[in-house]
């Protein structure tokens, strides 16, 4: 009697294991997907350059305001410190013009991120993939590359 009830389960065993196993494919094919046509997460200055030229994203400095002053900027960015970004992005359109003087970006809009050393946009950029901004990029670069190319005559960044 037991093998009998064994034997009548073991149908609904098989399908809910096919089921799992099928379930399990499509995530697995979904995860490769977004894998293999993810946007990549760092760019170098080479790349910053020509977007910036395209005028293709948004720039944004995370470092604090005085930093940018005592070391420069980026043509073309905009200045939201790191310990602001995760207020920022999900503001109204309205108030975030107001704060930034500047569009808020969506969603879907190409974001990069630049800190003086790489550690905070670094940290930007995962907290506005988090914010659901899945375009957003951190420049592996940073500030110091930018000075080394742009201004040689600086090559320490001051």
């Amino acid at each position: 009697m037991q093998s009998r009830l064994v034997l009548r389960s073991a149908p609904g065993a098989a399908l809910r294991a096919t089921v799992t196993a099928f379930c399990g494919l499509k995530s697995i094919q979904r995860s490769c997907h977004n894998f293999c046509t993810a946007v990549p997460k760092h760019i170098t200055y080479k790349e910053l350059k020509n977007l910036l030229t395209s005028k293709n994203i948004m720039l944004i400095d995370v470092r604090q305001t005085w930093e940018i002053v005592q070391h420069g900027k980026i043509p073309g960015y905009i200045n939201i410190p790191l310990n602001e970004v995760g207020q920022a992005l999900p503001m109204s359109p309205r108030d975030f013009k107001e704060k930034y003087h500047q569009v808020k970006p969506c969603k879907s809009d190409s974001i990069v991120f630049s800190c003086l050393a790489e550690v905070r946009s670094k940290k930007a950029m995962d907290t506005a993939i988090s914010l659901g901004f899945s375009s957003a990029q951190h420049c592996a670069g940073r500030w110091k590359e930018w000075v080394m190319y742009e201004f040689p005559e600086k090559k320490q960044g001051h």
